[in-house]
């Protein structure tokens, strides 16, 4: 069970601020959640198949299609600087 202190810490370490009258329902809270981990940590797994989603659906994709024409090379001609294709910028870190 965690107390009022530890939350206080908890809260200190990732910089979040609390006021001290809500400490108590954090702890419980807190507690509650770390309870049920505890729990679910206790719970056999063997033979269960992992899921990547709860409902066995899949996902309805549009048809992968070319709707545009390469223009890098229209693009390029007002670019400052290109190289074999690339954009040269200014080097930033040293």
């Amino acid at each position: 069970m965690l107390t009022a202190t530890d939350v206080k810490k908890i809260a200190y370490l990732a910089r979040l601020g609390i006021d001290e009258q809500d400490l108590t329902a954090y702890a419980h809270d807190l507690s509650n959640m770390l309870d049920l981990m505890t729990r679910m940590n206790e719970l056999t797994t063997d033979g269960v198949t992992a899921m990547a989603h709860p409902l066995d659906q899949t996902q309805r994709l549009r048809a992968d299609q070319i709707t545009e024409s390469d223009q890098r090379s229209h693009y390029q001609t007002i670019a400052p600087l290109v190289e074999d294709g690339l954009y040269l910028v200014p080097k930033v870190i040293e």
